[in-house]
């Protein structure tokens, strides 16, 4: 039986997960959205001190 993390990696070299790579990768390029995660990430880093 394939673990968590070799069926993940087989999804990813799929067409289906190529794909949604693809996809993540176009909307990480658009400014709003990054943006939007550094807001998140500066969030989240102020609850861990």
């Amino acid at each position: 039986m394939a673990t968590l993390m070799q069926r993940l990696q087989m999804f990813l070299r799929s067409p289906q997960g190529q794909r949604i790579v693809q996809k993540g990768q176009q909307q990480l390029a658009k400014p709003e959205n990054q943006a939007r995660l550094r807001k998140i990430a500066t969030r989240i880093q102020s609850r861990k001190r």
